[in-house]
């Protein structure tokens, strides 16, 4: 605010007997609703006059024409009111150029619009004052605070583990594929859609001819409404196709279905096939809450399993079960180191240094023992049986194939009430040694039975 004045300077007399037609315009530039003037009641532009022992407020043409009103004298002292001031301590911006940033803010809300209302600031310049002065409450103790809560986990509470960044290109399925049907004739590059689902849908209508001045009978009329009907009902069904496209990104298909494949460990192929089929019902973002909540719960399903593995053990401490992990991990890498020189006859010295090594032959590599798999914590592990683990972790079987396999052979024994060796080879189509140690295993727990010569 300027200082207070007894007199008119001849600046404010020429500004307030020859007003600016910009000051005097029906449009002001800032104003307060709130601020009205004392004589005419209007709302006040700036700048206005103030009244030092009044304390009221007058526009300038009631100042200009001498208004007294209540109390108030044309010869009190007075102040001009305007927007040329500093507001904050420590910054440069005048309270005019305030009022700028924050009505461009609610209108626009965009840093380079917002700048072209501030010619005199630069982006960079306007950021860094909201942030410091507002954001920071720098500027005053009196702006509104945000309520601060406390939260339980300070992870973030995101339902993606992974940056969603679309790279690829989106597909160009060749039309009448199966892929082109799939994405229910939408044309990903063109961003449009070459054939709609169910494109005979209009073949109902194009020869209808609604008639509703003719009082031949109510009959003709009703059947006509019921084809519009079922147009409508095929038009709904279009339409829901077209939603669920653009709500769950299937325009990317083949990473739609990558992004599935991180489930495979805890999740698992059939169950999240089966709950794809609920994406319908579902907006993009509450599915992959939903499947983040499932895969979740599958990884900490994993941690139970390893901690009641441990359990039985005999752990019963973290920091035990980290020097059992440590431990174990030396000891396989050492078992791994042992074969290897088993194996090489290059380092056998004793081998080297006989005077027959040059008529040795080298045998044949025969194929070893499996490397024992730890299987504790995958998805079905907790429906095997103690001996059945042990054998998933010798011929390296995850449980849920294990499962599958021995379904398979239960079932052809359970037609013929015996099953074969080359039979059971035939249906799994895995390494003959491991069909062969499951096929042993099952007819040593009774599950299948072997032919009776």
């Amino acid at each position: 605010m300027s200082h207070i004045n007894t007199d008119l300077t001849e600046e404010d007399a020429a500004d307030l007997q020859f007003p600016k037609d910009k000051q005097l315009s029906n449009k002001p530039e800032s104003t307060f609703p709130s601020t009205l003037c004392g004589a005419c009641s209007e709302v006040l532009e700036v700048p206005y006059i103030v009244c030092v022992p009044c304390n009221v407020s007058v526009c300038k043409l009631c100042f200009v024409n001498g208004a007294e009103f209540s109390s108030h004298k044309n010869y009190h002292s007075y102040r001009v009111f305007n927007h040329n001031f500093i507001l904050f301590e420590n910054s440069n911006w005048t309270a005019q150029e305030e009022l700028t940033l924050l009505d461009s803010l609610l209108e626009v809300g965009n840093w380079d619009l917002v700048a072209k209302q501030l010619p005199n600031k630069s982006v960079e310049e306007i950021k860094e004052h909201y942030n410091k002065f507002y954001l920071e409450r720098q500027g005053s103790c009196m702006l509104p605070t945000l309520p601060q809560h406390e939260a339980i986990d300070n992870r973030p509470l995101i339902p993606y583990k992974f940056r969603l960044n679309d790279v690829s290109e989106p597909p160009r399925n060749s039309p009448f594929s199966i892929s082109f049907y799939s994405l229910a004739g939408y044309n990903a590059a063109r961003s449009e859609f070459e054939l709609d689902y169910d494109s005979n849908a209009e073949d109902l209508i194009v020869n209808l001819k609604l008639e509703t001045d003719s009082p031949i009978n109510t009959v003709m009329q009703e059947l006509q409404c019921a084809i519009i009907r079922s147009y409508n009902r095929r038009l709904g069904e279009r339409m829901k196709r077209r939603r669920i496209i653009r709500d769950h990104g299937l325009i990317l298909v083949r990473k739609t279905v990558a992004s599935l494949l991180r489930y495979e460990s805890t999740i698992t192929r059939p169950v999240y096939e089966r709950i794809c089929r609920f994406m319908q019902f579902y907006k993009g973002i509450q599915f992959d809450y939903l499947m983040e909540g499932l895969h979740r719960a599958g990884e900490l399903k994993a941690q139970i399993s390893k901690l009641c593995e441990f359990r039985r053990k005999g752990i019963i401490s973290l920091n035990g079960a980290h020097l059992y992990m440590n431990l174990k991990q030396d000891r396989d890498e050492a078992i791994k180191d042992v074969k290897e020189f088993q194996n090489n006859v290059q380092l056998k010295w004793k081998l080297l240094n006989t005077a027959t090594s040059q008529a040795i032959t080298i045998p044949c590599k025969r194929r070893g023992s499996y490397t024992p798999l730890d299987i504790v914590g995958l998805p079905g592990y907790e429906k095997l049986l103690p001996k059945e683990q042990e054998l998933c972790s010798k011929i390296r079987l995850v449980p849920l194939t294990y499962l599958e396999l021995k379904n398979i052979l239960i079932a052809e024994n359970n037609k013929f009430g015996f099953l074969k060796l080359q039979c059971a080879r035939r249906l799994l189509k895995i390494d003959v040694n491991k069909t062969r140690k499951l096929y042993d295993f099952l007819i040593e727990e009774g599950y299948i039975n072997k032919p009776v010569h």
